[in-house]
């Protein structure tokens, strides 16, 4: 059974109380609970971490070489910043997704910069919560040589 990774970084451990009017009422938790569900019906084992820690998140990522077949990385601000991030997914060899809940391209202008972009097979944003089921679905067909 293929395994994926499902990586959420700095302050998304607020989803649900922070600003509901941008990222949902959605919590963390029931995402977790959520990605769980539809990896048993799709097949998949998932492994669900978040951390307000670049290096943390790094460790995540190393951690998942080797042994888990993708990556599915909300990176939050991190995104837009964090080469050491970009890094960590090319050393890891294996496909990742780039996820955000809210549409960054139609948002301010800081955060249509990407580094996770340039090593991901892809990129889903603006969907909200559902985002991290379609990321799931979007990594399956990848694996499978249907995207």
């Amino acid at each position: 059974m293929p395994g994926f990774l499902i990586l959420n970084g700095p302050n998304l451990n607020l989803l649900g109380t922070r600003q509901p009017e941008v990222y949902g009422r959605t919590t963390l938790a029931d995402i977790e609970t959520m990605c769980r569900a539809h990896g048993e019906r799709i097949g998949v084992s998932v492994e669900f971490e978040q951390s307000n820690h670049e290096g943390a998140l790094i460790d995540a990522i190393h951690g998942a070489r080797g042994r888990l077949d993708g990556l599915i990385l909300n990176a939050g601000a991190y995104t837009h910043t964090s080469v050491a991030l970009m890094d960590a997914i090319s050393s890891a060899e294996i496909p990742a997704i780039e996820l955000h809940l809210s549409n960054v391209h139609a948002r301010e202008e800081f955060r249509h910069v990407s580094y996770i972009a340039r090593v991901a097979v892809g990129v889903i944003c603006g969907f909200g919560a559902r985002g991290y089921t379609l990321a799931m679905d979007a990594l399956q067909s990848h694996l499978e040589g249907r995207s």
